[in-house]
């Protein structure tokens, strides 16, 4: 099996981060609207443990992405591709979750791990992880 140069797999990874950020922040709004039925700054900044300056900069970011609409006070909603995002990073994270507990790894552990682990699977990983479920 050939194997990327070096660089690359460095590439990979920083372009996970920049994009981790995002799925983050798509897949926590579509789950406040889904458990308050709306999202404001003031939540995402709770739970994420950010300013909201912080929040505010990530959303202007979102609205330039085509990923949410916003308005100052008022609530966050995802654009269609926003929630096409959302529900792909949802699955995701449930499939590599599923696994860990499968691995055998402490629930609480899996949970934190997950949320790491989520952004930095391909698609053919994630595929080959099904099939491992499905195994079981």
């Amino acid at each position: 099996m050939e194997s990327l140069p070096h660089h690359e797999h460095f590439d990979r990874v920083r372009q996970d981060h920049q994009r981790e950020l995002v799925e983050d922040y798509v897949e926590e709004i579509a789950h406040l609207h889904h458990q308050l039925g709306e999202a404001r700054a003031s939540d995402l900044a709770e739970r994420f443990g950010v300013s909201p300056a912080a929040v505010s900069k990530v959303v202007s970011k979102l609205k330039r992405d085509g990923l949410v609409n916003a308005r100052p006070y008022r609530g966050i909603f995802l654009t269609e591709e926003g929630e096409t995002l959302a529900e792909k990073v949802a699955a995701r994270h449930e499939v590599v979750l599923e696994v860990l507990r499968q691995f055998g790894v402490p629930e609480e552990t899996a949970r934190a791990d997950s949320e790491g682990i989520e952004h930095h699977c391909s698609d053919e990983t994630v595929a080959a992880m099904k099939r491992f479920l499905k195994g079981k």
